[in-house]
């Protein structure tokens, strides 16, 4: 077993351990102290982080980096590490950041769930906010009765409706009320969404454990509806989410894949054009002939016009952007489907921020810039970037 100096099981030890310091009443103890910091090591050794240990114990984040002490080097986390299971109710303050898969059956275990949870951070006064599409957005508000006016409520078919918007969505209303407790309900996967979109979503909630810092205590419950949800986007949620939450109660995610499944996930390839694709190579300053040509390919989509000229700007600038810092040169190629006009931009430049164009606060330069108009003009862009170049694919819906 394990006592204040040496533990000697494996992962799946260290971490029913750290589930049962969860639980225990026992925290101030020399014993106790010593049992945490000898597994919240362990942990790092296996690739957790700090912001992993720090769930797993249910410590902030300061106090995990306190007992992983400064002589363990903080390492990736492992693609096929996990969570022990947990079985209880979190406290209700918090400070650090929590991002929960809840996994649901249908509107009414959804409400019963759900809406409690948004009322008990009212009754806290902490500041909520909840993201989800109708009609169930309508029905959280008639669940929340009169303490609907207390929450923020969005529609999340617009803030997400291109999911590398989310992000900034969540950080603004962080940016509202600094150091003060937060919760947030937030489900951008449903069903009926698009395939490309459902990828999007499920890239972002990986890239949500980078953009939100282990000490932000936010505490933030992703609904998946497994009625109507397949098994494999399912599956995905338990990569991106440290921790499932169900009816009978929590249990940690053997799957969670943190910072590196978000890493990877960036730099895989996309799905090759159709051979049918139209191509332009373009220069560094030929603006004004990639716009007309996206354009053109627009009207003859039947793309209204408005929607055309802001498609145009998007593209001529991620083309003239990446031939700068990609090389001197890139490649357009545009294609049409029966549900989208889609554009696409290439250069050999490698991006190694996975967040790249999905927060304001950064001063954008280059092709940031260029991904970040994309993804305010656009209805769908997708990113990624492998050692191979650099790929922004945009769809524009018909």
């Amino acid at each position: 077993m394990m006592n204040g100096r040496t533990f000697r099981g494996g992962l799946g030890e260290a971490l029913r351990v750290a589930a049962a310091s969860r639980l225990s009443a026992d925290n101030m103890s020399v014993a106790a102290i010593g049992r945490r910091r000898t597994v919240a090591r362990r942990l790092v050794e296996e690739g957790f982080s700090a912001g992993d240990v720090a769930t797993l114990l249910g410590v902030s984040y300061g106090r995990a980096a306190q007992l992983i002490g400064t002589a363990v080097r903080e390492q990736q986390r492992a693609p096929n590490g996990g969570l022990a299971h947990q079985h209880q109710r979190r406290p209700a303050d918090h400070s650090s950041f929590q991002h929960e898969a809840f996994l649901y059956r249908g509107t009414r275990d959804f409400l019963e769930q759900t809406v409690p949870f948004v009322l008990e951070a009212v009754k806290l006064d902490q500041p909520v906010m909840v993201a989800v599409s109708n009609p169930r957005l309508e029905l959280m508000r008639k669940g929340l009765g009169a303490d609907a006016d207390a929450v923020h409520l969005v529609d999340m078919a617009e803030l997400g409706g291109n999911p590398a918007r989310i992000i900034n969505g969540w950080q603004a209303f962080m940016d509202e009320y600094p150091g003060q407790p937060l919760r947030g309900v937030g489900e951008p996967v449903w069903a009926g969404r698009r395939s490309e979109e459902i990828g999007e979503c499920q890239l972002h909630e990986s890239l949500l454990n980078l953009a939100v810092a282990p000490d932000t205590p936010m505490w933030l419950r992703c609904p998946y509806d497994i009625a109507t949800l397949g098994e494999p986007v399912i599956e995905e949620a338990a990569r991106s989410h440290p921790a499932l939450v169900e009816t009978d109660g929590y249990r940690g995610s053997t799957a969670y894949g943190g910072a590196h499944h978000a890493e990877t996930t960036f730099a895989t390839d996309l799905p090759e054009p159709p051979t049918t694709a139209r191509q332009v190579v373009v220069g560094n300053d030929e603006t004004a002939s990639v716009r007309l040509v996206v354009t053109r390919a627009a009207a003859a989509a039947g793309i209204a016009p408005a929607r055309g000229r802001d498609l145009g700007a998007a593209i001529s600038e991620l083309a003239t952007l990446g031939a700068r810092h990609g090389g001197g040169s890139s490649t357009v190629r545009t294609w049409e489907r029966k549900d989208a006009l889609v554009c696409e931009v290439r250069d050999p430049g490698h991006i190694g921020d996975p967040l790249v164009g999905r927060r304001t606060h950064p001063p954008y330069r280059g092709r940031g810039h260029g991904i970040w108009l994309a993804n305010q003009l656009c209805d769908l862009v997708q990113t990624r970037s492998t050692d191979e170049g650099t790929t922004v694919r945009v769809f524009t819906w018909r």
